[in-house]
């Protein structure tokens, strides 16, 4: 096999990884959607949480026995933990209210805050394409919301509120990652965003789950952790550049999940305002990658 052969089929591999992580995260959302009817969120969140974190053991002695999970910044790691805790507690809330697609196309707005963020924060420059793809995608998160008139989705700030925490965890796991590794990062904030939905244990609305629902709770975690291990994976394989707009490919996921399961469809407006969420999200990972191959 040649040196362009051998990297096109990494590559090929290092997409269909993340496509089959991003479908298989949002399965896992799927059934935490179907779970927020009859449980607390903090209690979905520990049941799955413990099982997120077996398949993360497995694959951290698989390469490394164990070394991968060594934490060097222990305060940077504690911050990013506490926002990645807010993020999943906003954005699982958000499932319980909203669609699964617009739900998790309202949470891709993330990209879009981190280049608004990188300026006061990573001192970089952003420059008039850049700041006209953020411009757009957070009109179609106005779009999504409609905050004026009586059709307004307050509902819809939730996972919103979750991509702004995310875009700030996304920022300091810049910061440290030339000193953290992911299963280390992974770790941490698994552990505390456990910690914090275990102190809602004793308020009275956690229940004995049936059978049949423990069995979804504990696929939820299985199939969270093997979603990660997928999108980590692709990193491994392929180049940032070339696989991370395929993690778009999560709303047809949750289109899909959600019209066969909850016979949900998005309205005219909705299918606009995703498209302007997506589009900008993808326009800007394409600057980006061009600006990186440039210097």
């Amino acid at each position: 096999m040649t040196d362009a052969q051998g990297y096109r089929t990494q590559t090929g591999r290092g997409i269909a990884c993340m496509v089959l992580g991003a479908g298989v995260l949002t399965v896992s959302d799927g059934f935490v959607k179907w779970l927020t009817d009859g449980y607390p969120v903090s209690q979905i969140i520990v049941v799955r949480g413990a099982f997120i974190l077996l398949p993360m053991f497995i694959l951290s002695w698989r390469m490394d026995r164990f070394s991968s999970l060594r934490v060097s910044r222990p305060g940077w790691q504690f911050v990013r933990a506490l926002l990645f805790t807010a993020s999943v507690f906003l954005f699982l809330h958000g499932l319980r209210f909203n669609p699964l697609a617009i739900n998790t196309a309202i949470a891709f707005a993330s990209p879009l805050i981190i280049t608004a963020l990188a300026v006061p924060f990573l001192g970089e420059s952003i420059g008039w394409r850049r700041w006209s793809a953020v411009v757009a995608g957070f009109c179609g998160v106005l779009v999504i919301l409609r905050p004026v008139g009586e059709a307004i989705n307050l509902y819809a700030l939730l996972p919103f509120a979750a991509a702004i925490t995310g875009a700030l965890q996304d920022i300091i796991t810049r910061r440290i990652s030339d000193t953290e590794s992911a299963l280390s990062v992974l770790l941490c904030s698994s552990v505390l965003v456990m910690l914090a939905a275990s102190g809602f244990a004793f308020d009275g609305s956690w229940r004995l789950p049936t059978l049949l629902d423990f069995s979804f709770l504990v696929l939820t975690g299985l199939l969270s952790g093997a979603a990660h291990y997928l999108l980590i994976e692709t990193f491994v394989l392929a180049e940032a550049a070339i696989v991370a707009p395929f993690r778009y490919s999560a709303l047809v996921w949750g289109l899909l999940i959600g019209f066969f399961v909850w016979g949900d469809l998005p309205t005219e407006l909705d299918w606009l305002g995703i498209f302007l969420i997506v589009g900008s999200g993808i326009y800007i990972i394409h600057r980006e990658s061009k600006r990186r191959s440039a210097a």
